[in-house]
């Protein structure tokens, strides 16, 4: 299976998890926020960020170059459930 076969996968398990009317409510505010503009100023898949740091679950400092050395990386932003 292909990564974006993958990460479809996760996504269709992920939707169908969230209550119809929440999801509504996630779909309209997604839309509010495309018409907006601000989607124009947002970083585009496949477009070259600048070199960077993070620090791992265990506090370890992990830097973007190290991870290219060893081939493509995918970055996702998780905000967690609050």
């Amino acid at each position: 299976m292909s990564l974006k076969e993958t990460l479809n996968n996760l996504k269709e398990t992920a939707v169908s998890r969230i209550p119809p009317e929440t999801l509504r409510e996630m779909s309209e505010a997604t839309e509010q926020l495309c018409k907006s503009g601000v989607m124009e100023s947002v970083i585009q898949t496949g477009t070259p960020i600048p070199a960077f740091a993070l620090k791992n679950q265990d506090g370890a400092e992990i830097l973007s170059d190290d991870l290219l050395s060893q081939g493509a990386v995918v970055l996702t932003v998780f905000r967690g459930h609050w």
